[in-house]
């Protein structure tokens, strides 16, 4: 995957929408962790969403590294184009749910590699690429539990005039 081209933002916007989707992940693991019953998932949830924290937390530092006269202020939607994850309703399967978090951590991957790209400082670079690696980490994460998600959704399916039970 080749790395964004983030030359025609401001630099400034472009930590900004790093931040917020930093917190939008957050949020959205959280909820997602608050509404599960499986231990083992609600962990990794949690975990996911500490390390977005965690993520939040290096973009905010080094926005006041970069822009030290500024002050945050988180956009309602980033300038660049991310996809979201959308927790529709409690019908909606656990593995639509999680498919769409490994497309926002795919896009994360690539938008921070972009964003390693624009600085000239090899130490900021290398950080910023760890921190996308990271999110390499969670795509796959999620991409497990997808996979278990599906199979106790397909064990959930009924067919009518099939008795299953005792």
């Amino acid at each position: 995957m080749a790395p964004l081209n983030l030359k025609k933002y401001k630099m400034e916007d472009v930590l900004l929408t790093a931040m917020k989707a930093e917190v939008d992940a957050r949020e959205v693991y959280r909820k997602l962790a608050a509404g599960v019953h499986n231990a083992m998932l609600k962990d990794r949830l949690e975990f996911l969403a500490a390390e977005e924290e965690k993520h939040r937390g290096f973009f905010e530092a080094q926005f006041h590294k970069d822009f030290p006269d500024k002050k945050i202020c988180l956009p309602e939607k980033g300038v660049v184009p991310l996809p979201e994850v959308k927790l529709e309703g409690e019908d909606t399967p656990l593995s639509r749910v999680l498919e769409q978090g490994m497309d926002a951590e795919l896009a994360a991957y690539d938008f921070y590699r972009g964003i390693a790209g624009l600085y000239a400082d090899e130490a900021t670079r290398n950080m910023i690429f760890y921190v996308a690696s990271m999110e390499m980490g969670h795509y796959r994460l999620l991409e497990i539990e997808r996979e278990n998600a599906e199979q106790f959704e397909v064990f959930e399916v009924s067919w009518p005039d099939i008795h299953v039970g005792p």
